[in-house]
């Protein structure tokens, strides 16, 4: 009998739950005190990983790293201790040395009793205190038409359901204002809550109102904070980004993981402008206090972003100063207008380099069409100036510029050049802009869109309106948006080809490289769109640098941008997009898991 036999054995007798395995997960032996953990008989042979669901490499790499895995079994949760068995230099009994079984590496796996403390954790994390701040979405624009009968008619509608649904949760809850409510409740409701998607948002929505559109809560629940002051600060966080996002939601932070649900409203279009007009005012005090402006949109600019570019601009030069445009490369969708531009010596352009040497803490930096400090076309130029103002219509997401001195972001507007638009109509004379700005500010705008059919609303076309009177001439506008023959070939064929799946979701695949990709996907989703029975429509093709782009739009039904934040990407509600190091194909087949259709 070898000495490994012996051990073997020898195991048997061991007065705690332990086993041993090889590299390959077959258990070799077992003690007798292993039926406190398994159920069944005849162990030996059978593979590790079929009896507690941990594969044994990772058994193997947790030996002496302390971070061992927990299992369920037989009503008790037991704590899998690994430890490394050596056998070097063993003889078996004829003295010969044993080389297969010196060679072989084993490992002693311990089941630990850990049930009693697994209880009083899972305990402790059920007791631990969660804090949600909820706000009944655009309540003024909400009961603006209303009798006072009305408007107390709807509160107290929208009162009961938020403390019935307090009350299930034996919550505390303490009510700010008509339309402002904090409630503190337990973390085994939140698991609850998430089970059922938050239910709360489709009761609210569903409460019979005679405005335009219908009641909606935001959300905003903080979770598994070092203390109260702390899971609070989350629940601001959160309901900052349910409300950033356009409202209709909720957002659960837990330190950083953040979970989104709901969603499904169009963002409301805000009737008063007077958030317009403050916020000129105090762009233009910060105008007034700079030397040095930069203004910088987000990496190959698209025309929206371009287009309020040149509109921030000419706030600067009304209020004499000579801002810098920084931009390293452009869309070819950018060509016609960028170069004419360029040719009229009313811009100063310069790249990152330039402008990193240029400026300095105290400049001003004016961030246009993106808040996400990765998207922007020179992140260095965030940390160099300490005065950094963000103008974005994009539904916040959880990556954001850190302590802008101003942020004007409203996800109800269509395009950065609308919000930019409306600045300008209170800090500028009757004309005050030049030909190509206001052509530029309306071609991001029409782009937008869809040409004024998709996120449209009153203060859209009335903005259009302001810069057809300052000279924005529409037939010029469309030349910007011009195509070469081979774009056109590539959206033709990516139309063409089009699959079409039930629930009326469609994809396609732009089979040819082209620099300006990102357009044409888009120009292809939006034309899927007019199909009738399609609801989103998907479609992916590869850039010039090579990375896979992907444009999602939707009716309004399907909430595109949920699906494009799992790309790393965002948007809105019927129009987003992302960019991935996948191929064009894969992104389709993820996007259609995502979208559960059978391929």
């Amino acid at each position: 009998m070898t000495a490994l036999s012996s051990k073997k054995r020898d195991l048997y007798y061991v007065p705690l739950p332990v086993c041993l395995i090889n590299r390959q997960g077959k258990v070799l032996s077992a003690s007798d005190k292993i039926n406190e953990v398994f159920l069944y008989d005849e162990l030996i042979g059978s593979d590790i990983f079929t009896l507690t669901g941990v594969k044994a490499s990772e058994l193997f790499e947790a030996a002496g790293s302390e971070q061992y895995p927990v299992i369920r079994r037989n009503n008790k949760s037991f704590r899998l201790v690994p430890t490394m068995v050596s056998f070097g230099g063993l003889k078996d009994s004829g003295g010969q040395t044993g080389e297969a079984e010196q060679e072989e590496e084993l490992l002693s796996v311990l089941f630990n009793d850990v049930t009693t403390f697994e209880e009083l954790k899972e305990k402790y994390n059920d007791e631990r205190i969660c804090i949600a701040k909820v706000q009944v979405d655009n309540y003024d624009e909400l009961t603006a038409d209303m009798s006072a009968q009305e408007r107390q008619s709807l509160t107290n509608a929208i009162d009961m359901i938020i403390r019935k649904w307090a009350e299930k949760a034996n919550a505390s809850i303490n009510e700010l204002d008509d339309h402002v409510y904090v409630i503190n409740f337990e973390q085994y409701f939140l698991e609850k809550l998430i089970d059922i998607k938050f239910s709360i948002l489709d009761e609210v929505r569903g409460i019979e109102t005679s405005a335009d559109f219908p009641a909606s809560l935001s959300i905003g629940v903080g979770a598994g904070g070092k203390n109260p002051a702390q899971t609070e600060e989350f629940a601001d966080a959160a309901l900052d980004l349910a409300l950033g996002r356009g409202g209709d939601q909720a957002v659960v932070k837990r330190n950083r993981k953040i979970e989104y649900f709901g969603g499904t409203l169009q963002t409301v279009e805000k009737r008063n402008k007077g958030k317009s007009r403050i916020v000129g005012h105090a762009l233009k005090q910060l105008i007034d206090q700079s030397k040095k402006i930069f203004i910088m949109g987000h990496s190959n600019p698209d025309m929206d972003c371009f287009g309020a570019a040149l509109g921030v601009m000419r706030l600067c030069a009304i209020r004499d100063v000579e801002p810098y445009i920084v931009i390293d490369n452009y869309k070819d969708a950018l060509q016609i207008i960028f170069k004419q531009a360029k040719d009229s010596d009313e811009y100063r352009f310069i790249n990152s380099e330039r402008a990193k040497a240029l400026a300095d803490k105290d400049s001003l930096l004016i961030v246009l069409d993106t808040h996400r400090p990765s998207m922007v076309e020179c992140p260095e130029l965030l940390d160099i100036c300490e005065r950094i103002v963000v103008i974005d219509h994009h539904r916040r997401v959880e990556e954001f510029i850190e302590n802008p001195v101003l942020a004007y972001m409203e996800s109800y507007a269509s395009s950065t050049c609308e919000l930019v638009t409306e600045i300008l109509q209170y800090m500028t004379s009757k004309k005050a802009l030049i030909k190509l700005e206001a052509e530029a500010l309306l071609a991001g705008i029409t782009i937008d869109t869809n040409g004024f059919t998709v996120k449209a609303g009153v203060r859209t076309f009335e903005a259009a309106a302001w810069l057809r009177r300052q000279g924005a001439d529409p037939t010029e506008v469309s030349r910007f948006f011009q195509e070469d023959k081979e774009s056109f070939m590539i959206r033709a064929r990516a139309l063409a080809e089009a699959h079409f799946y039930e629930g009326g979701i469609v994809v396609s695949l732009c089979s040819q490289a082209h620099p300006d990709e990102q357009v044409i996907c888009a120009q292809v989703a939006d034309q899927l769109l007019t199909v009738r029975g399609v609801k989103a429509s998907f479609v992916a093709g590869i850039n010039g640098e090579g990375r896979t782009v992907i444009s999602a739009r939707s009716l309004g039904e399907i909430n595109v941008q949920t699906v494009m934040e799992k790309f790393n990407g965002g948007g809105h509600l019927t129009t987003a997009a992302a960019q991935v190091d996948i191929s064009p194909g894969e992104a389709i087949r993820k996007v259609l898991e995502i979208m559960e259709v059978t391929q």
